[in-house]
C-alpha cells in the first residue's frame, strides 16, 4: 500500500466525496460531516487531509491549523483518523505515515489528535493508539466522562437517586422533546452556565438551531416541565451507538423536583436499543481536576468511567514507523 498512497488537502469540492466517506468510515459520527465541521468556520482555519490509494480513498483527517500545529480537531469534541472499514493494521501504518511525511514537507511540526473516543467505534479501531505509542507521542491530557453500557446488564441507580426520582415522578413532571431550543438556552443554560462558571454555551442559540437543522435525527432536545413551566433540560447527540448528553441543565429554584433526575429516566428508557448512554465530562483545568461532586451525580445514574485521550507526536517521528514489524 505504501507506493501507492496520495494525500490532499480537502476543499469544497470533495464534500460530497468525503461526506460519503464519513457515512462509511469504521470510527466517525455526524460531527464529521462538512455541514457539522464549518458552521464555526470563521473560527478555525481548515486543513483537514484526505489520504487515497490509487483512485480510493481510504482515510480522512478532520484537522485545523495554528502556526505549525495540525489539530485534529480544535472546533470538535473529538477527531482522529477516520478509517476505510476494510483497512487492515499494516495499511494504517503506511497511511499515519504519509501524513506525517506530508506534514512535514509542509513544515508542520506537530499533529495534535483530539481521539475519538472508543465507545463511538462502530467497529475496532486502536491503530491509532498503538501507533502513538511507536511514535512516542506524548500524552498531553485525559479526560474522564461517565458512561453507561446499555448492551450489558445495567447497574442500579443509587439509593439517592431512586428516591429523588421517585419524588420526580410524583410532582406532575412533563418530560417531552421539542424542536425549539430556544427557551431551554435562554432561560436555563445560559443563566447557569454564567452564573456558576462565567462562561457560555460552546454552541449558542443561532449555531446549534442551525446544527439540529441539518442533523435533526441527532440532535434532540427533551425538557422537563411542571405547571406548564420549563424547569429542566437536556440537550443530546445521538449516534449510531451512543446517546452522548451535550448540555444538561435546571433552574435551581425547581432542583428539588427532580426535573432532570426525570428527563434521564425516560431517556434511559427511550434509548435502551443503544450501546452507550454517555453523560459528558467532569473535568476542569484541561483534564487535571475532577468536579467530584458532578461526577458523583452521573454515577449514581449506573454509569461509570470513560475515558478520552488527547496526543501531541512530532511529524519528524515518522521514521519510526520503518522497522517494527517481525
Amino acid at each position: 500500500m505504501n507506493s501507492k498512497l496520495n494525500v490532499i488537502l480537502y476543499n469544497e469540492d470533495y464534500q460530497n466525496i468525503w461526506d460519503d466517506f464519513v457515512s462509511k468510515a469504521k470510527n466517525s459520527t455526524f460531527l464529521f460531516y462538512r455541514d457539522f465541521m464549518e458552521y464555526h468556520s470563521d473560527r478555525f482555519l481548515d486543513f483537514s487531509l484526505m489520504v487515497y490509494k490509487e483512485d480510493k480513498l481510504v482515510a480522512v483527517l478532520p484537522a485545523n491549523i495554528v502556526l505549525d500545529t495540525i489539530h485534529s480537531h480544535q472546533g470538535l469534541s473529538y477527531g482522529g483518523l477516520l478509517l476505510q472499514p476494510r483497512v487492515i493494521f499494516e495499511d494504517v501504518v503506511y497511511i499515519l505515515k504519509s501524513i506525517l511525511l506530508f506534514l512535514e514537507s509542509k513544515a508542520i511540526s506537530t499533529l495534535s489528535f483530539k481521539l475519538t473516543p472508543e465507545i463511538y467505534h462502530n467497529y475496532p479501531s486502536n491503530e491509532i493508539d498503538y501507533l502513538l505509542f511507536l511514535l512516542k507521542a506524548s500524552l498531553i491530557r485525559r479526560d474522564i466522562s461517565a458512561t453507561i453500557n446499555m448492551s450489558n446488564k445495567k447497574l442500579p441507580m443509587s439509593t439517592n437517586r431512586r428516591r429523588n426520582l421517585k419524588k420526580a415522578l410524583n410532582s406532575d413532571i412533563l418530560v417531552k422533546e421539542v424542536d425549539d431550543l430556544s427557551d431551554f438556552w435562554g432561560h436555563i443554560l445560559i443563566p447557569n452556565l454564567g452564573k456558576k462558571h462565567q462562561a457560555l454555551p460552546v454552541h449558542t442559540i443561532q449555531e446549534i438551531s442551525y446544527l439540529k437543522s441539518k442533523f435533526p435525527e441527532n440532535i434532540k432536545q427533551f425538557n422537563a416541565y411542571h405547571n406548564n413551566s420549563i424547569i429542566a433540560g437536556v440537550t443530546l447527540f445521538l449516534t449510531d451507538q451512543v446517546v452522548h448528553a451535550q448540555y444538561i441543565s435546571t433552574r435551581d429554584e425547581f432542583k428539588k423536583l427532580g426535573g432532570l433526575d426525570a428527563i434521564f429516566n425516560y431517556l434511559i428508557g427511550f434509548y435502551s436499543h443503544k450501546r452507550y448512554f454517555d453523560f459528558g465530562i467532569s473535568n476542569e483545568n484541561h483534564g487535571r481536576c475532577v468536579n467530584l461532586g458532578l461526577l458523583s451525580w452521573k454515577e449514581s445514574f449506573g454509569a461509570r468511567v470513560t475515558t478520552h485521550d488527547f496526543y501531541n507526536v512530532k511529524t519528524k517521528n515518522h521514521s519510526l514507523l520503518d522497522a517494527f514489524f517481525v
